[in-house]
């Protein structure tokens, strides 16, 4: 079917626009994008990068970025191992992914001029269409197997992409269970035949794949997506990270993911519960999209991305309908696409990507009085920019962490949390001044912490700013900072010209703490 793919120039329109979106979003949307996926890899092909706590709690699968870790081992070979290239090529592999999905989503809806018009102009796929996420898989692999669905036949292809899609984000069957039970009602062949010799065999095939893979990485038989259930459901660890109303989902997270898109999505959806037995797929997509949005509910921690897996769904449905009463595309429905598309993709929150580069450079050339490295801290909301992935060299680098309570610590505070409460009263007593080759040699933080550290600041210089908002809310600021140490010599002409002596205090024991900063945070 990829072969056939390859031959079709529609194909091909759609791989040009989700490789343009490589090049063309270029700003910040969740730290999943890189943490889960290429830090990961970085550290499975190069030895170093930062796993986060799901990783020892074995809930992630290593399935997608077991893939980016092939991916920079074959650059790495060749030489190409730059930084410019270990960032851009998972983008460029997932923007082909999703591209296919495309032409299997135009496929799936007979190939009408609406479904190319939707799925290209549809603000949210194009933000997220080329992202690293595995949000982002899950919602290419959906798109494949509807594309699949055998709604007049006995074909179940469509179970190999559902099972993948399970196995590397388990909640991703949540859409599939109503369109799973219409397919065994409807089936002639007998249910246990069915069950048996398709579902579980597919599911048994898949999953011994993934849990292979997953073992292998982890150091020991685990099934994560047993733990990825266990933490996120049974401990609902997620709300530790924020919490939402139920209805959350109905007055601004679909609404969000289907942007202008859903006034005619709820003018199809009316039409489809109007004539529910005229349009009986539609029917049948509109139920699986409602009960995915009500078991989402249910859950306190909320997010626009988890949506991400209905999108094909409410476009298949939106799709259907306007074909049937308009075959021209609305030019007025690209435009506003384009502009929110365009602001969120090239304006919106790109501070902490754009600082990456420049620090990639300083740590590769950067040597203090004493001959030492680099050190960076990056004294923001845990999880605010890219790391080693983005950065490709071995150096020291710390960032605030924020690990939920997972022993059931009483008034528990995460090291983020303590930071913000007092940032000062928390830089006297976790990072040593003496010698002062422990403190770290670059700061990144942003702007609105200025004035709250700017004792700490005194023995910094600013060296380099990026813009990252227009609409900076609490601890997030409008730009990115970046500050260097001055060296003991820059001190102390500072002294001497304002005639005093710089002072500050200690640690209780500044050796332990700079023995944790070298090499808790240096694989």
């Amino acid at each position: 079917m990829f072969v056939e793919a390859m031959k079709n120039r529609t194909f091909w329109f759609f791989a040009a626009v989700r490789v343009a979106s490589v090049y063309l979003v270029a700003s910040w949307f969740v730290p999943d994008e890189y943490w889960q996926s290429l830090e990961v890899a970085h550290r499975l092909a190069f030895g170093y990068g930062h796993m986060t706590w799901e990783w020892t709690a074995g809930i992630r699968s290593y399935v997608y970025p077991a893939v980016f870790a092939g991916l920079y081992k074959l650059l790495a070979l060749c030489g190409l191992d730059t930084v410019q290239l270990l960032t851009l090529t998972p983008r460029l592999l997932q923007a082909l992914v999703s591209a296919y999905a495309d032409y299997r989503f135009h496929v799936w809806c007979n190939r009408t001029k609406w479904s190319t018009f939707l799925v290209v102009s549809s603000w949210c796929w194009f933000y997220v269409g080329s992202r690293t996420l595995a949000n982002t898989l899950e919602t290419s692999l959906t798109m494949i197997a509807l594309s699949y669905f055998p709604w007049a036949s006995e074909c179940t292809h469509f179970l190999w992409p559902v099972a993948l899609s399970f196995f590397v984000r388990p909640t991703s069957v949540i859409p599939w269970v109503p369109l799973c039970l219409y397919h065994i009602k409807k089936s002639s062949h007998p249910t246990w035949e069915l069950l048996l010799k398709r579902y579980l065999l597919i599911g048994l095939l898949t999953g011994a794949l993934c849990v292979s893979i997953d073992s292998y990485f982890h150091g020991s038989v685990v099934f994560t997506c047993y733990e990825f259930l266990k933490y996120n459901v049974l401990k609902d660890v997620g709300s530790f990270y924020g919490e939402h109303p139920w209805y959350w989902y109905l007055y601004a997270g679909l609404p969000a993911v289907l942007g202008i898109c859903v006034v005619p999505f709820l003018l199809a959806s009316y039409d489809t519960v109007r004539y529910r037995k005229v349009y009986k797929e539609r029917a049948i997509l509109l139920l699986a999209v409602g009960f995915t949005v009500l078991v989402y509910s249910l859950l306190s921690h909320k997010e626009f991305r988890f949506l991400l897996p209905v999108l094909p769904m409410c476009l298949y449905i939106t799709a259907d309908y306007l074909v049937r009463w308009s075959r021209k595309a609305s030019s007025k429905m690209l435009w506003l696409t384009a502009l929110l598309a365009g602001y969120t993709a090239l304006v919106h929150q790109r501070g902490t990507l754009d600082v990456m580069p420049y620090l990639a450079t300083t740590a590769k050339d950067y040597r203090d009085e004493f001959n030492n490295p680099a050190k960076i801290f990056f004294l923001m909301p845990c999880h605010s920019t890219p790391y080693y992935s983005h950065v490709h060299q071995n150096v020291t680098m710390r960032f605030l962490h924020c690990e939920p309570n997972l022993t059931d610590q009483p008034n528990y505070l995460d090291e983020a949390d303590q930071f913000y409460a007092n940032p000062m009263s928390w830089i006297r007593k976790n990072l040593p001044v003496h010698p002062i080759s422990a403190l770290p040699t670059h700061l990144v933080a942003f702007d609105v912490l200025e004035p709250e550290i700017k004792d700490f600041l005194s023995i910094y210089k600013e060296t380099a700013s990026f813009f990252h908002t227009d609409y900076p809310t609490g601890r997030v600021g409008g730009k990115v900072n970046v500050y260097e140490r001055f060296d003991s010599n820059a001190l102390a002409d500072r002294g001497n010209n304002r005639g005093t002596t710089t002072t500050t205090t200690t640690t209780a024991n500044p050796s332990a703490v700079e023995d944790d900063y070298d090499s808790t945070y240096n694989a």
